[in-house]
């Protein structure tokens, strides 16, 4: 049997992103909730994500790198399209991935700027994938309304971001600080909220080849439980919330639960519109696949590796699993 390497490493390529997305995506949360909380509850929130955080960030490298070894001529396309914002990306990464080293051997204010630094890389983050994401769907067109309309759009991911982080935070804190982060949870799921209806609106304005996939009689039928999924999870995310903070409910963990399928449905109703194309309308990821020969050679690397990534980050989240612990360090 033919193995058809150009979708299998397409199906990848998704599989890794909305993984990078999902998990670095609490973490990333977190640390733009951070200037919210008290200055004594920092070293917790930090704790809750520092078993996890590096891991996480594997999937966005797996994700780029196949973009990069099996899909070349669209790689060719997006990254220069996108040069601004990828660098303002990396640039927030490095900042971040420094703050969070150094914010634990300093002390007084040299840790106080070391965790705004940690919360601006964090937001700077959100804001430049959301830039990125709206760019990619609407086909990179020219114009002041395109600007505007990615910048939306990189807060809406940035509010979805911190709607993971809050409702994490939900599931590892305790006390004032969990009562805190049920609020900041609200917050956040009517800017995630907003950052949805707005890819929603514009994703089919983008082409007429995607209004087709989506409105024609009878596709719309059995497309509409994704929207009406979706709205149901911001329902539920709501109504939970309300119920844990009279303690009515002790479910800590549905909120973060729901938050997912809200990206993961959302991932889902994207990656519809766009297939088969990785240029909108313009480069299928047929057209953009690598040979053959290129694909095969690193399939068999990607089918060793990628078992043990699984069963890593499978094995972080088994051990370092329950409420978070106060941050203590040698001397």
């Amino acid at each position: 049997m033919t193995l058809d390497l150009p979708f299998i490493f397409l199906v990848l390529m998704a599989l890794a992103i909305l993984a990078y997305v999902v998990l670095d995506g609490f973490d990333i949360g977190v640390g733009i909730l951070l200037p919210f909380a008290a200055r004594s509850d920092h070293d917790i929130m930090v704790a809750s994500i520092g078993p996890f955080w590096d891991a996480n960030e594997t999937w966005l490298v797996m994700g780029v790198g196949v973009l990069l070894v099996a899909f070349p001529r669209a790689h060719g396309v997006i990254l220069p399209a996108l040069y601004i914002p990828v660098a303002l990306m990396l640039t927030a990464l490095i900042i971040r991935g420094v703050a969070y080293e150094l914010r634990n051997k300093a002390s007084g204010w040299h840790q106080e700027l070391w965790n705004r630094l940690f919360s601006f890389g964090s937001l700077a983050m959100a804001i430049a994938q959301g830039y990125m994401l709206a760019r990619v769907i609407t086909g990179f067109p020219a114009g002041g309304w395109q600007v505007a309309f990615a910048a939306l759009v990189g807060l809406g991911l940035a509010g979805g971001y911190a709607l993971l982080g809050a409702t994490w935070l939900v599931i590892k804190m305790e006390g004032e600080l969990q009562r805190r982060a049920l609020r900041w949870s609200r917050a956040a799921a009517m800017l995630a909220a907003l950052g949805v209806v707005a890819i929603s609106l514009a994703t089919p304005l983008a082409s007429p080849r995607i209004v087709e996939k989506w409105f024609a009689w009878p596709v719309m039928l059995w497309l509409s439980p994704l929207p009406l999924l979706t709205t149901a999870a911001f329902i539920g995310i709501w109504r939970q919330l309300v119920r844990l903070e009279s303690g009515a409910s002790r479910r800590e963990w549905l909120p973060f639960v729901l938050a997912v399928w809200i990206f993961v449905l959302s991932y889902c109703g994207l990656g519809y519109s766009l297939y088969p194309y990785l240029v909108v309308d313009a480069m299928t990821f047929r057209q953009a696949a690598a040979s053959d020969a290129s694909l095969f050679f690193v399939f068999v690397g990607a089918m060793l590796v990628l078992p043990l990534v699984i069963a890593y980050t499978v094995l972080s989240y088994r051990v370092f699993w329950g409420k978070a612990k106060a941050l203590t360090y040698g001397e």
